[in-house]
């Protein structure tokens, strides 16, 4: 076989992953508290980078956009499940979103500092309150908590014994059971049916076998109706309600949609983020004779200019891909949940102009602020289905009316999923059985026999 070697010109199209490329496609996927810190970070590694100064034009423009935050707010608390634009909505004191209630560990050590135990006894509550996890229980086990802490066994379990004594009740469990059996015996109920249904049958009552157990002890139906609503009304978390202002946590949006005389604005939320200009004093290195300096500013400027060229690519990217959201879910920003429509990343894409894998990162984590509440952008792009007239429901205006079935339903004599659906049907919905069980269940709503009472 006879080898040769020759030169050949040919033109091929590559797509080159550059550190600028990729540096904007990160920029598009961040949020604006993300995207806040990054530039932070920016602003202290590039010296070329400085916040730009608010001059007079820029403030009156602020003020707009703080009408229009104004705005937002004043109705942002009306429930996108209401189909009234004229409801009137109450003031918001946020003073009422700040706990004043000490955390779960202070409470628990309080009550320890004032119970006279022994110095070995009390240390040994302090590891157990210090290991709860946030909904109260301990997680830990006895013998490596005497392991650790170089006790006996039953040492650790008079220290458990102790602190389980605290409020709130139920507190220090290590399953539910015992969860439930603590807050029993605080209210003297721990006796009868109740105690044999905690102690037993958790999971029957989980499956809604009343029957079985009404048949097993020979009671009525309603008495273990009565049993379990009252089992129902314990808390199984009995931490959860002691929560500091550090837990709470704030979704910033990234988008407004605010509608005015009719019509519906989108604003880009940059307010988190400053705006960026390059620093005019370096632009004098760049004419002096050190070299080195010059290679060090160019590598910085070019650093520099591309951040703020991705930042507004970003701005117009995300601008544009809510305002097509917004012109496709009118109806539903006018009339509510019923009227959400189903909606493809690709729709997007096409009417942007974009690729549909752009559309995924623009909207990847990101909150927009409407009048019909808060939403996360990707909850507009629901699955659904076509009637024979052509109308289109949403994945979630179906779980709407399923929610909206049960609520109304016979607590005796619950709906079926296939009555649902042969009820949504009637309103030329048409869905399987299964479609329905599925929806159903990520609404978190049980099966008839678990909605049954007697």
């Amino acid at each position: 076989m006879r080898m040769e070697f020759d030169l050949k010109l040919q033109q091929t199209q590559k797509l080159i992953m550059t550190p600028e490329l990729k540096q904007a496609i990160e920029i598009l996927q961040l949020n604006s508290l993300e995207l806040s810190t990054l530039i932070e970070q920016e602003l202290e590694t590039n010296p070329l980078l400085e916040k730009e100064e608010t001059d007079e034009d820029e403030s009156a423009y602020e003020y707009d956009l703080y009408e229009l935050s104004k705005y937002i707010r004043e109705t942002e608390e009306r429930m996108y499940y209401d189909d009234s634009d004229d409801e009137e909505i109450e003031e918001v004191n946020y003073e009422n979103f700040v706990s004043t209630k000490p955390s779960l560990t202070d409470h628990l050590l309080f009550q320890l500092h004032i119970t006279p135990v022994s110095p070995k006894i009390q240390k040994i509550c302090e590891y157990i309150i210090f290991s709860l996890s946030p909904s109260g229980y301990l997680r830990e086990d006895i013998k490596d908590i005497a392991e650790i802490l170089e006790c006996t066994e039953e040492e650790v379990l008079e220290g458990l014994s102790i602190v389980q004594s605290f409020d709130p009740p139920g507190i220090a469990a290590r399953n539910l059971q015992e969860c439930l059996k603590l807050q029993l015996l605080a209210q003297d109920s721990y006796k009868g049916i109740i105690k044999k249904l905690v102690d037993y049958h958790l999971e029957e009552i989980a499956e809604g076998k009343y029957s079985y157990l009404a048949k097993l002890y020979n009671i009525s139906l309603k008495e273990v109706q009565q049993a379990v609503d009252f089992i129902k009304k314990l808390n199984p978390k009995p931490g959860s309600s002691f929560s500091s202002i550090a837990d709470v946590r704030y979704i910033v949006p990234d988008v407004e949609v605010v509608k005015r005389d009719g019509e519906y604005f989108v604003i880009v939320n940059d307010s988190v983020t400053p705006k960026l200009k390059i620093n005019n004093y370096y632009h004098s290195i760049l004419n002096s004779h050190d070299e080195e300096a010059k290679k060090y500013i160019n590598s910085k400027l070019q650093s520099a200019m591309w951040l703020i060229k991705s930042l507004e690519s970003r701005k117009e990217t995300l601008y544009k891909v809510v305002k097509a959201i917004v012109e496709l879910q009118r109806d539903f920003l006018d009339k509510g949940i019923n009227y959400l429509k189903p909606m493809t990343q690709k729709q997007i894409a096409d009417i942007v102009g974009i690729h549909e894998s752009t559309v995924s990162r623009a909207i990847n984590g990101k909150y927009v602020a409407t009048p019909r509440g808060l939403f996360e952008i990707k909850f507009f792009f629901q699955s659904g289905i076509s009637n024979r007239n052509g109308n289109q429901f949403s994945a979630e205006t179906i779980k709407n009316l399923i929610k909206k079935l049960i609520e109304e339903e016979d607590p005796a004599n619950p709906l079926s999923d296939q009555k649902i659906a042969d009820i949504l049907k009637e309103k030329n919905i048409n869905i399987s059985r299964r479609t329905v069980a599925k929806y159903r269940e990520e609404c978190n709503i049980p099966s008839t026999i678990k909605r049954r009472r007697y």
